[in-house]
């Protein structure tokens, strides 16, 4: 099996790399890519091959999926140019003669209102209209989301969100990676969507309740109304976009985007979801 996996030196690609090799993917059939030739030089220890390539580069692009059979397409991270950039990696697998993609797409991508899903939905379209056989692994939220959060609520005394009610069913980046390699190594989930959540789901005061717990002081759920929220983020310094994609993601929360717990990526993983108060109690004993 030879794999190759882009956005290697993002920390899902990372886990991703790491949980290949724990399910008995050799080191030396997977090649990792990424922009920053530093960062990718870290992975050398693991024995990976390494290449640097960015979306743009027709060129490097097709030097770094040679030979592979399966691509672990991640997400990529610049909101707005997704689309275009995942459109130049499915053309540069079918041009490398790649079998199989994987591909990280966001909660019900192609029927959602979240903010996110458009890019998703338009890349989902693509790989579907090339002669690849597909996975598609829909991630929820990450744990790993809120770790600033926590930081600001142990300044502040307060989890302030315009979330209301809203739920979310968060796991760890660690269970979605291990989920990425799960269906990389087994020959059974060709042509499959999954709708990859964590065990439970929390609100605002659930989290507050966590935080409390890790911290070991109280901290409360300050509920606020879309509006007083962008007043506050933009007293914070955020700029006018930034605080406005942070409300409207607050606002898909709200509405029930990102709830509904499955136990589709604890199946995959073999092993329960990792809960929210873990992740923060990690990241508070690592700050």
């Amino acid at each position: 099996m030879s794999v190759v996996v882009t956005g290697a030196t993002g920390q899902l690609g990372r886990l991703a790399v790491s949980h290949l090799i724990a399910r008995g993917v050799a080191p030396a059939d997977i090649v990792a890519v990424g922009r920053n030739g530093e960062r990718l030089a870290e992975l050398d220890a693991s024995g990976v091959r390494t290449a640097v390539a960015d979306y743009s580069d027709a060129a490097a692009l097709d030097a770094a999926f040679a030979g592979a059979e399966t691509l672990v397409l991640i997400s990529s991270s610049e909101v707005g140019q997704r689309a275009a950039q995942h459109g130049n990696a499915i053309d540069a697998a079918v041009r490398a003669g790649i079998r199989r993609v994987v591909y990280t797409s966001a909660p019900h991508a192609n029927s959602s209102a979240l903010i996110l899903a458009p890019e998703h939905k338009a890349t989902e379209e693509l790989l579907q209209a090339s002669p690849l056989e597909v996975t598609v692994l829909r991630n929820n939220w990450y744990n790993e989301n809120y770790e600033s959060s926590l930081g600001q609520a142990a300044q502040s005394g307060a989890y302030l969100a315009s979330t209301g009610q809203g739920r979310v069913a968060s796991a760890s980046r660690d269970d979605y990676a291990e989920a990425i390699a799960a269906v990389v190594t087994s020959d059974v989930h060709g042509g499959e969507v999954y709708e990859l959540a964590g065990d439970t789901a929390w609100d605002g005061e659930d989290f507050a309740a966590a935080a409390t717990e890790v911290l070991g002081r109280p901290i409360i759920f300050r509920s606020v109304e879309p509006g007083e929220h962008l007043e506050i983020l933009r007293s914070a310094g955020l700029d006018e976009g930034t605080a406005g994609f942070v409300v409207a993601l607050d606002g898909n929360i709200r509405d029930g985007l990102l709830d509904g717990p499955s136990d589709v990526l604890s199946g995959l993983i073999g092993r329960p979801t990792t809960p929210l108060i873990d992740t923060l109690r990690k990241a508070a004993a690592a700050s």
